[in-house]
């Protein structure tokens, strides 16, 4: 659990720092590529062969791939369309994401009841921008529920492979990361804009911070810390970064949203899971 509250409170700081300082000013791709390859180097020491099978060794580079490789990609994008509080309030259906890709990996198929949580959360997104929806909002949003879902699946990827194929974490993530920055680079050189570098001292400062604190040390303990806790702990934990991170923006940067429909859109949010937690996961285990 301590690592938990750890991580939330250091990726509190990472949302606001992309969204002031990074998004928009320097290349999201080159941003991902810095980030990634520093996560990479500090895991390099741990980096195991022996006594591995190939393909297990495949399988945790794809998990890293996905969560953060392709994830960083699609969120760093999703930036440029919404605001920092937006961006972090719109994060909070991954806990129903992770559940709805286990029910999946499960064979039991698409239930109503998820449809219905979604389009709860859809609706309080659609409330917190009433006077100002526009198709930038819309795909920001998209982009967002994108990258959750990305991050679902390689969380739940990651538990399933520690369950099957299990191996020391430190090592894991040693291949973990590695496949993530073999995205990152792919990535670089498909789209990269070698035109929009970082151009100030504290643009290359919060990257190093970024990809050593933030990714190299906080989704190690993330993922280690969720090998600790049951799953309703995972899922509160999972949207505590939210508060924080809404804390940190509006404490430091004084980023004042309108404050009548981000409260009601906000509850509307927080209602839908809620109604998923509650009543359809719940009857769906009475039933």
């Amino acid at each position: 659990m301590t690592l938990l509250i750890v991580t939330t409170i250091l990726w509190a700081f990472s949302f606001s720092l992309i969204g002031e300082y990074l998004a928009g000013q320097v290349d999201s791709v080159f941003s991902v590529l810095v980030r990634l390859l520093l996560a990479a180097v500090v895991f390099l020491p741990f980096l195991r062969w022996k006594g591995y099978r190939p393909s297990t060794l495949l399988l945790y580079m794809g998990v890293g791939a996905l969560q953060l490789g392709v994830m960083y990609l699609v969120s760093f994008q999703a930036y440029l369309y919404l605001s920092v509080s937006e961006f972090l309030l719109f994060t909070v259906m991954t806990p129903l994401y992770v559940t709805l890709i286990y029910d999946l990996l499960k064979g039991r198929g698409v239930r109503w009841g998820y449809a219905l949580s979604a389009l709860l959360a859809v609706g309080g997104a659609a409330i917190i921008r009433y006077d100002k929806v526009s198709e930038h909002f819309w795909f920001g949003l998209l982009l967002v529920q994108l990258a959750n879902i990305i991050f679902a699946v390689g969380m739940v990827g990651y538990k399933r492979l520690q369950e099957i194929r299990p191996m020391p974490q430190h090592t894991a993530f040693s291949w973990f990361y590695l496949g993530a920055a073999l995205i990152a680079v792919l990535a670089w050189f498909l789209w990269g804009n070698p035109q929009k570098l970082p151009e100030t001292s504290l643009q290359w400062g919060i990257l190093i911070w970024l990809g050593i604190v933030a990714s190299g040390l906080g989704y190690f303990m993330w993922n280690y810390g969720a090998t600790q806790v049951d799953a309703g702990t995972l899922g509160i934990m999972n949207n505590m970064h939210v508060p924080a991170g809404l804390l940190v923006n509006l404490a430091i940067w004084q980023q004042q949203p309108h404050w009548p429909s981000f409260i009601i859109g906000a509850a509307v949010i927080f209602a839908s899971l809620l109604v998923h937690r509650h009543w359809i996961i719940k009857g769906r285990q009475s039933g």
